[in-house]
């Protein structure tokens, strides 16, 4: 009998330990659950042990990723070293010129990787479009897990080095730590070198009560957002619209769109509250990724509350380095409309990413060009009641959405397909048929909206409460969602949006 035992065990092992491409290790899965409480029982041993904490982390950080993206975890140790190494050469020069030529150097090598993996096969489509098909042949070159984000975050270390804002490291694995920190890895957010670095090596460990229950509560609302709610309107709704939006009527394809607004905001900002969550159980503080963007009065309010991370990001090494508002009137919309086809390209190598992006750097221009143009225009702040900022809201909320439409069609003929059914076939007669088939799917799009615009009053009592509770509440609470999880979910686990990027 023992045998068998043996070879099943062996098997699991196996398994553990091998990256298996059709079941990526992401948070809401139940194997990373159990990971992370095992990895967390001897993580608390080392509360007064900094650098063998270090290792333990570093070890299970690239655990995790291989787990997400397999042999690409090489590439991660590559940008930790090449970045090290830069920063110390950026740190000891003397001379302006040698300065710029490392820091040039970290920037070429770091969008070198980003380019090759992201943008070669879309280049080799534009080379065939203009020079007639199989000009070149397609690589078909695997995009790593979470490069965007790390690469980014690998660059804003070197680039503040030279700018004299931080000071670089002395031991590597202290580095290798900021970068491969599992919690923000794959899917950000991304955390500044200056914000985080301060915080790998203190001693003793502190997680206060405080921070621990934060954790839970974010834990809890990331895991229902995504596992809940997105998942099941995307399998359930969304993605059969998308796919073929002929089949549907102008009103569904309408609430297709809805759909995937809140779709993209639950799964997206739900890995964000998992991420810093899980980070304050291990005694790190992340910044606010998300906070309510479908409340912005406009859409320069959206992008101060949609992935800060990246919004502030392109804002101090792209947007100010070009210029920023300094050069005039003419080139900061220009600066503007540059920074966002960029962050358009960043997000996808395809024409309708750019378009995004152009779509929220014009929509940007526009915004600061009537604020310059109307006497009290700025007075629409977000300390002003929800009634007289509601028309901003509104229009607002209907230009990112039409841009969600860009970014969610697989091609432009998918968005020309879905905006004739809207326009051409919508049958306001078939609305109660439609909502009463997907009643489920409406009730989770009611709700989801719901939480969305209720106050952050309404949010910090949640949290005090969750705070305040005993662990066993605590426990029993987390154990409640997990079981909402488990009896909604697919078979399949759905990896997060913003995954591969």
């Amino acid at each position: 009998m023992s045998l068998p035992t043996f070879d099943l065990s062996w098997s699991r092992l196996t398994e553990l330990l091998s990256y298996d491409a059709s079941s990526p290790l992401i948070f809401s899965s139940g194997l990373f659950l159990f990971l992370f409480a095992a990895f967390m029982m001897f993580y608390g041993r080392l509360r007064n042990a900094p650098t063998a904490r270090i290792l333990y982390v570093v070890a299970f950080s690239l655990y995790f990723y291989y787990k997400s993206s397999g042999i690409y975890f090489l590439l991660l140790l590559f940008a930790s070293v090449s970045d090290f190494v830069l920063a110390q050469l950026i740190w000891r020069s003397r001379k302006g010129w040698a300065k710029r030529l490392w820091v040039a150097l970290s920037v070429l090598v770091n969008l070198g990787m980003l380019g090759y993996f992201k943008y070669t096969d879309f280049l080799i489509e534009i080379a065939n479009s203009l020079f007639g098909e199989g000009f070149l042949q397609f690589r078909n070159i695997f995009l790593p897990v979470g490069i965007s984000f790390f690469v980014f975050q690998s660059m804003s270390y070197t680039i503040d080095i030279y700018r004299g804002q931080l000071r670089p490291l002395d031991r590597w694995i202290d580095y290798c730590f900021y970068l491969s920190f599992f919690p923000q890895l794959v899917a950000g957010p991304i955390v500044r070198a200056r914000d985080f670095i301060p915080q790998i090596r203190q001693n003793p460990l502190r997680i206060t009560r405080e921070m621990f229950g934060t954790g839970v509560c974010l834990i809890l609302t990331g895991l229902f957002k995504k596992a809940v709610i997105s998942d099941y309107i995307s399998l359930n709704f969304v993605d059969r619209i998308f796919d073929e939006p002929l089949l549907y009527s102008g009103f569904e394809c309408l609430m297709g769109i809805y759909g995937y607004a809140l779709q993209i905001y639950c799964d997206f900002s739900g890995y964000s509250d998992m991420a810093i969550g899980i980070a304050l159980l291990m005694g790190f503080r992340f910044p606010k990724n998300f906070d309510a963007p479908y409340r912005s009065a406009t859409i320069t309010e959206f992008w101060r509350r949609w992935h800060i991370s990246l919004s502030s990001w392109l804002r101090d090494y792209l947007y100010i380095s070009l210029g920023g508002n300094r050069k005039g009137r003419m080139r900061t919309y220009g600066n503007l409309l540059l920074t966002m086809l960029l962050g358009g390209l960043w997000h996808g190598a395809a024409v309708r990413f750019i378009l995004w992006g152009a779509l929220h750097g014009a929509a940007l221009a526009l915004h600061k060009l009537w604020l310059a143009a109307v006497p009290g225009s700025k007075v629409l702040g977000c300390e002003m009641p929800w009634w007289r900022r509601l028309p901003g809201m509104l229009l607002t909320f209907h230009i990112v959405c039409f841009g969600w439409l860009l970014f969610r069609a697989e091609s432009m003929q998918t968005v020309g397909l879905m905006l004739h059914q809207i326009f051409r076939a919508f049958d306001p007669a078939l609305v109660p048929q439609v909502v009463e088939g997907y009643l489920p799917v409406f009730a989770l799009l009611g709700l989801g909206y719901l939480l969305h615009a209720l106050p952050d009053a309404a949010d910090r009592l949640f949290r005090r409460a969750v705070v305040a509770a005993p662990m066993l509440v605590q426990v029993v609470m987390v154990a409640a969602v997990v079981w909402c999880v488990m009896q909604i979910k697919s078979s399949d686990i759905q990896p997060f949006i913003y995954f591969q990027f």
